[in-house]
Formats: structure tokens, C-alpha cells, sequence
């Protein structure tokens, strides 16, 4: 069960205002103690009553008048600095309470001239509204605009700022792309180079191998007519460098 918020007023029952104070006196006493205990620091209460004669201290009255003798030697100015009586903290209460009632004020004010800027923007017109109503409608249509706007100029930016690392992106990758053009058009030259240069070195040992009478197997083909060697070509075992194939192809 919920303990139920206790209306701070005075209790104008002469028992229950008496048993309120009893019950309420022994519970600061408690609370005075357990803050010296756990912080420690110095502290004491001085409760008077129309109830009893002598007033209450905690936690007697030697110490007490330790701690208010310790309180007199502090400057004035560190004596009053946080100091609260009951007509400043009702002062404070007060104010405290106007600024939340300001709020809320403006808080509605602007919730209405929002409801009746919907009506208009469905065909009501502006003919009944008072001269505060049409200056508070355009001051938040104002406000609105200059959101709007704001928001745009974000998104302006945003674009621009994606757009500019696009445009700085894209001529690194058209660089790389031409050396890797440029190296393949190298590739190509060498191989058809490679090409036409061994092509032309077989027509040629061909040619001296047919005026020889070297070039075939037997000797139906050679000038001297007579059982000519035949022509074969040294095994690469992997120590000969002197290899057939250019480095292009096999390195």
C-alpha cells in the first residue's frame, strides 16, 4: 500500500497536531544522528515546544553548545551564505512555482495556435481572430520556416560533402585502370615482338639447313645426296639456360 502525500498545512486539531509533533520530533532527532554518524561531521538539533518546558538537543546540550559556538566563529558572510529561514524558502518555493506555471503557459499558448494553423490550412478562414492570435500564428510560422530551412541547408550540405569524396575517388580508380591498360599493352607489345623475332630466326635456319643438305631425316633430302645425319634438338634438364622458349612466357 502507498503512503499517502501529507498536505503541508497547519493542523489546526489540537491532538493531532500535538501527536504529529511527537512522532515528527523523534524522527529529525533520528535522521540528525544518522547523518553525523554516517558523514561525519558535527551537528546538532535545538527543538522548543509550547508542549514541554525545556527545549529537546541533540545530542545534549553541552554538545549542542559545542557546535553553535563553533558556528558563531565563522565569518558573517559564511554564516548567512547558506542559510535558509522559512520566509526565503517560501520565496523560493514560489519562485520556482511561477516558472514552471510560465512554461506550461507558453506550452499551451503554442499548442493552440498550432491547432487553429491546421484549421486554416483546411479552409477556415482568419476572419474572428483577434490581433494577439494572428501575431502569436505568424511568429510560429516563423519558426517553423526558419526549421525548415535549417533542415534544407543540412541536407545541401550532406549532399555536397558525399558528392565531393565521389568526385575525389573516381580519378584514383581511372589511374589505377590506365597502368593496368598500360601494362598489358606492354605485355602485348613484347609477345608480338617475341614473335616475329622467332619467326623470322626458324625461316632462317631453315633456309641454311635446306642450302646444307642438313634439314630432314635420311639422306633422300640433302645436296650431297647421301645419308645425312639426323638433326635433333638438345634436351633442357633444367641446367641449361640457353632454353627455346623466350623469358616472356616462361619465366
Amino acid at each position: 500500500m502507498t503512503r499517502k502525500k501529507v498536505k503541508l498545512a497547519f493542523i489546526t486539531n489540537d491532538s493531532a497536531r500535538k501527536a504529529t509533533f511527537k512522532k515528527r520530533k523523534k524522527g529529525l532527532m533520528k535522521k540528525v544522528s544518522e547523518l553525523s554518524t554516517l558523514c561525519g561531521i558535527d551537528a546538532c538539533a535545538v527543538v522548543y515546544s509550547p508542549y514541554e518546558a525545556q527545549p529537546d538537543a541533540w545530542p545534549d546540550a553541552r554538545g549542542a553548545q559545542r557546535v553553535l559556538a563553533q558556528f558563531k566563529r565563522m565569518p558573517e558572510m559564511e554564516q548567512s551564505k547558506k542559510m535558509v529561514n522559512q520566509e526565503s524558502f517560501i520565496r523560493h518555493r514560489i519562485s520556482k512555482a511561477a516558472d514552471q506555471l510560465k512554461k506550461v503557459h507558453k506550452d499551451n499558448r503554442e499548442k493552440e495556435i498550432t491547432h487553429l494553423m491546421y484549421q486554416c490550412l483546411t479552409g477556415k478562414g482568419l476572419q474572428g481572430l483577434a490581433a494577439p492570435e494572428l501575431n502569436d500564428m505568424g511568429w510560429l510560422l516563423d519558426q517553423n520556416l526558419k526549421d525548415i530551412y535549417k533542415r534544407i541547408d543540412g541536407l545541401k550540405k550532406a549532399a555536397a560533402a558525399e558528392g565531393s569524396v565521389q568526385v575525389e575517388q573516381k580519378p584514383a580508380v581511372l589511374e589505377l585502370g590506365g597502368c593496368v591498360d598500360g601494362a598489358l599493352q606492354r605485355q602485348q607489345q613484347q609477345q608480338q615482338q617475341w614473335f616475329t623475332e622467332w619467326m623470322g630466326n626458324s625461316a632462317s635456319d631453315i633456309q641454311h639447313q635446306a642450302a646444307a643438305g642438313t634439314f630432314g631425316h635420311g639422306g633422300g633430302g640433302g645436296a650431297a645426296g647421301g645419308g645425312g645425319e639426323e638433326m635433333i634438338m638438345q634436351f633442357n634438364d633444367g641446367n641449361n639456360h640457353a632454353a627455346m622458349w623466350s623469358n616472356v612466357f616462361f619465366p
